[in-house]
């Protein structure tokens, strides 16, 4: 059974930092594609970044550009997503996927998700 436990969220000021974590299990880890995605109230799901098997072929959407990192370990079957410069419009809920690969991600097919963890950021 596949399963994506996403952590690290809470609250956190503008302009500061924080930073998830995604421990996998139950499937091949090293084959997948690992992502996040969030969902705001009353706003669609956004693919926020997502990181390939061998660590490359990263994906950043626009809005996350030059703020957000996504990182995995393979050795530990974790990804990281660390979030820097935090707007309140980054406030939402955060969910980890497993992706076949990134264009997978970005089309949203095949994945499996996670339950997600709620970031928000306000003074």
């Amino acid at each position: 059974e596949v399963q994506l436990q996403a952590s690290g969220g809470g609250l956190v000021q503008p302009g500061g930092s924080l930073r998830l974590s995604c421990a996998a299990s139950g499937f091949a880890f090293d084959d997948f594609a690992i992502g996040w995605f969030r969902q705001a109230p009353g706003k669609e799901r956004e693919g926020v970044s997502c990181i390939r098997t061998n660590g490359g072929g990263i994906y950043y959407a626009d809005s996350v550009k030059g703020r957000f990192s996504i990182s995995r370990d393979n050795a530990k079957n974790i990804v990281y997503l660390e979030m820097n410069s935090l707007k309140p419009e980054d406030t939402a809920v955060y969910y980890c996927v497993a992706a076949p690969d990134t264009i997978s991600f970005r089309r949203q097919i095949g994945l499996d998700w996670g339950k997600g963890t709620l970031v928000t950021v306000s003074s």
